[in-house]
């Protein structure tokens, strides 16, 4: 406790005088020091870490996707390695011989092209292009079919919710891969991975009575082109228009192959005649759903003399240019129409193959693989 004294002055006045106590200096230099260590704290104390970005859905599973796509391509480098390896005449136990592994190694470019497809300009697939382990990767050419089914299953289930050029990429490469699980498979003698119910997919949403702007409607309640539009179509019903008369003339060239088959092919062409009547059906209805125009039916389409003669691989050619539209409405669409054009795209796809034309490692989008960015060395 402080103490003090009342002292009188050489003028005899009253004064009082505070002792303080001896060890004051220690107490203030303490605390000096306590101030000290508390600033130095505040200066030196790092901040808390910037949160990490949160990725979009887009390019979450563009991500996967290319994931997915380099483990797949590294297992089956291991199993083509297998099977190429100095012991040919007996081949490790699941190894593919023969025909396999030719279908084995265009499996694994294809799935090259997916990966520069898949990877921005720039990027490093880091941790997703380390080779599996022994343990995960699949052991035989038919367990990589399977897994490939899988991937591109997953891919067009994730085209659904991407964005619109996303979702053409997704379901461009889920496509590519269910096909070229099919091939492997069969290659390998096992069953088909990727058999499921063809397309159309969801039933098709009808337009309300009344719903659709009239001529005299504003301006701003009818359908308007979007930015960015792919492939020339003028937005969503462009698109819409332009796979009505893709439709319409497909149906053309069926009809007419139909008075030139005979046999199986004859009956595989009166099945798909009755399938692509009803897609039309359903992007007429869509088109309705979206107030958009539907173009007036063509008296008829000119047809190649090689068509008339040979009418296989001019539904082929058909069937595949009938692609890119379906790949236009996968990005200019979402919700039902979206999942209705992704199964469209992946049943011409498989009718492109069934007539015996390659409908290409992205079908329903353009791209040139000398355009794609390379693949980082090991």
């Amino acid at each position: 406790m402080t103490t003090w004294s009342v002292v009188k002055d050489d003028s005899g006045v009253m004064r009082s005088r505070v002792r303080l106590p001896a060890h004051l200096p220690r107490i203030a230099l303490l605390v000096c020091l306590a101030l000290l260590v508390i600033s130095l704290g505040l200066v030196f104390k790092p901040g808390n870490p910037p949160e990490p970005l949160k990725l979009t859905v887009s390019e979450r599973t563009r991500a996967a996707a290319l994931a997915d796509a380099l483990q797949l391509r590294d297992s089956g480098e291991q199993l083509g390695a297998a099977a190429g390896g100095p012991a040919v005449s007996a081949p490790a136990a699941g190894a593919p011989a023969g025909s396999a592994r030719t279908v084995l190694m265009q499996t694994v470019s294809l799935l090259t092209t997916h990966a520069r497809a898949l990877l921005r300009p720039g990027q490093a697939p880091a941790a997703a292009s380390s080779t599996p382990s022994p343990a995960s990767a699949p052991a035989t050419a038919a367990g990589l079919a399977s897994a490939l089914a899988s991937s591109g299953r997953q891919r067009l289930a994730d085209a659904g919710a991407a964005d619109g050029g996303t979702a053409r990429l997704l379901a461009a490469v889920g496509t590519a891969q269910l096909l070229q699980s099919t091939a492997l498979a069969a290659a390998a003698g096992a069953p088909d991975p990727a058999s499921g119910p063809p397309d159309p997919g969801p039933a098709v949403p009808t337009a309300a009575a009344g719903s659709c702007p009239t001529a005299g409607g504003s301006p701003s309640s009818a359908p308007v082109a979007s930015a960015g539009t792919p492939s020339g179509s003028a937005g969503l019903p462009g698109a819409l228009a332009a796979l009505v008369s893709s439709e319409s003339e497909t149906i053309y060239g069926y009809q007419v192959a139909l008075t030139r088959l005979d046999g199986a092919a004859a009956k595989s062409a009166a099945e798909q005649l009755a399938h692509h009547e009803a897609l039309l059906a359903g992007v007429e209805s869509l088109s309705r759903s979206h107030c958009a125009s539907i173009p007036p039916q063509e008296p008829g389409y000119a047809l190649d003399p090689a068509f008339l003669a040979s009418p296989g691989p001019g539904l082929a050619a058909l069937e595949s240019t009938s692609l890119p539209a379906y790949g236009d409405l996968v990005a200019l669409s979402d919700g039902d129409t979206r999942q209705w054009a992704i199964a469209g795209l992946l049943g011409a796809a498989r009718r492109t193959a069934i007539w015996g034309a390659a409908p290409g490692p992205m079908p329903g989008l353009a791209v040139d693989p000398a355009s794609l960015p390379a693949l980082p060395a090991g």
